[in-house]
């Protein structure tokens, strides 16, 4: 078992491993029959259906497009929360991508609130929790700033891929971490000026969502932290 490890700021966080190999890949299975809200390209609500009928790439190469959201995740150092996705993840295992990436849930009501992204604020407080051990009352709805929505496909290994509209959530706050092995296998703290000889060095390659949006969007709004209301895009659904 591993002991808790914080290091200095770009190092590696370690959570305390909680579970074993299988009972964390039958954690994965159980989570596929969480239902994901169904939109279509203006996300407009269409329905619902299982995170596996979500991710599963048809023989046409088709992926039902669903919502989902990532959180950015800075301490008030204005350092990034990097994590690693545990191995045992269905989608995308063992990639570095931001702090925490997922889906609100059908069958959670106030995740089906629209107005004012509250259902989605609503889902990443409770995934932080989940994933990462942040307790509730440091991540809650009204903390996080939602920036934009951005639409993108990956078929991923052909079998589980990605299709979302997903919605882009900043927090900057000091958080206590105590990550869940099942979900994330290593976090660490990246400094601004570190961004670029950090993801040089990885030793995993970057979900496909995380890579689009170091790619077109976020040095622009890590160098705005302070004024990221001037960056926000309610309106309109980015593609890259």
């Amino acid at each position: 078992m591993l002991s808790q490890c914080l290091r200095s700021k770009g190092r590696l966080l370690l959570g305390r491993t909680y579970t074993n190999a299988a009972t964390a890949a039958k954690l994965q299975e159980l989570a596929l029959e969480e239902k994901c809200i169904l939109v279509d390209e203006n996300d407009r609500y269409t329905g619902s259906a299982s995170k596996r009928d979500c991710h599963r790439v048809d023989p046409e190469g088709n992926i039902r497009l669903h919502r989902a959201f990532s959180v950015f995740l800075f301490n008030r150092a204005g350092d990034m929360l990097l994590q690693r996705r545990a191995p045992q993840k269905i989608t995308f295992p063992d990639c570095y991508t931001n702090a925490c990436c997922s889906h609100p849930l059908y069958d959670i009501t106030g995740e089906r609130e629209e107005l004012n992204a509250l259902g989605i604020r609503r889902a990443a407080q409770r995934r932080l929790n989940y994933e990462l051990g942040i307790p509730m009352a440091q991540a809650r709805p009204e903390n996080f700033n939602y920036i934009t929505r951005i639409h993108y496909a990956d078929r991923g290994d052909g079998t589980w891929g990605e299709h979302e509209i997903d919605y882009i959530l900043f927090l900057q706050k000091d958080v206590d971490l105590k990550p869940n092995d099942s979900e994330v296998s290593e976090v660490r703290y990246v400094p601004r000026k570190g961004l670029n000889d950090t993801m040089a060095h990885l030793d995993a390659p970057l979900t496909p969502w995380f890579r689009l949006i170091l790619q077109h969007r976020l040095p622009l709004w890590w160098d705005n932290l302070h004024r990221l209301k001037s960056f926000e895009n309610h309106k309109d659904i980015e593609r890259f």
